[in-house]
């Protein structure tokens, strides 16, 4: 997939498009959503984390990007009838929805799931898998008015973090590729495109977590991945419909 990684998309790629970005203040989210609005989308930037929400409004701005839209929601504690609230209101303030991209994760550390606490778990498995299919269920509608509607789900590696102490994220991301792979199915002959991109590593807040003794300086930046997920959003032809598109940097494990 070389293609997705090579050279940054065309300024216009996302031109006259409103793309939703979840967990647009994390790593990846917030160079995802930068880099949607140097291709000319109008990204409604979706957290809970208000003032580094804004911190993403103000470099869109100050790049020249389209003015974007903020909605903050915290996904650990938002409802069915809150992602409904969302959709709704992206539809009254943007007038449409052309794109989701799920950016958005909650990992707070290694730990042996018999020491996990319930509740622990349980926002671990709702931030990572149950929000993003409330959210998703809830745009639908307004993806299916879209010329190309596109969902993009970002998940980590399940054979990664399938393995001891990931606990509840490592559950729900196997559950995510589930979702993501099911969906698809069942789009394959509908309007909206259904893909999910598994990036490798990258140098994030979640995986210093993990790996807190490796030289950062040695792991790509989210920048180098934000490239792919525009690609993607902007896949007219549907060429990467249905699929899981990993990525992998020379070196990187």
């Amino acid at each position: 997939m070389d293609e997705l990684l090579a050279g940054a998309p065309a300024p216009d790629a996302l031109a006259g498009r409103v793309v939703l970005v979840s967990g647009a203040h994390g790593g990846l989210g917030a160079a995802c959503a930068r880099a949607a609005a140097a291709a000319g989308a109008t990204v409604v930037l979706l957290g809970h984390r208000v003032p580094k929400l804004t911190r993403v409004y103000d470099a869109i701005e100050r790049a020249g990007g389209p003015q974007p839209a903020m909605y903050p929601l915290d996904l650990q504690g938002a409802d069915p009838a809150d992602y409904e609230d969302a959709a709704q209101r992206i539809a009254a303030q943007c007038g449409r929805l052309d794109g989701l991209l799920h950016c958005a994760a909650d990992f707070r550390g290694l730990t042996p799931l018999e020491l996990t606490a319930p509740e622990d778990f349980a926002r671990a498995v709702h931030v990572n898998l149950t929000g993003p299919w409330w959210m998703t269920r809830a745009c639908l509608p307004l993806l299916r008015q879209a010329e190309d509607g596109a969902v993009v789900f970002v998940h980590d590696d399940p054979r990664r973090v399938g393995t001891a102490y990931w606990g509840g994220y490592g559950v729900a991301q196997h559950g995510l590729a589930g979702l993501a792979a099911i969906l698809a199915d069942e789009f394959a002959s509908a309007p909206v495109r259904i893909c999910a991109l598994q990036p490798g590593p990258m140098r994030t807040p979640l995986r210093a977590r993990a790996f807190s003794a490796e030289d950062p300086g040695a792991i790509p930046p989210p920048e180098r991945y934000a490239r792919a997920c525009v690609h993607l959003l902007a896949d007219r032809a549907g060429g990467y419909r249905g699929r899981v598109v990993r990525l992998r940097l020379d070196g990187q494990g």
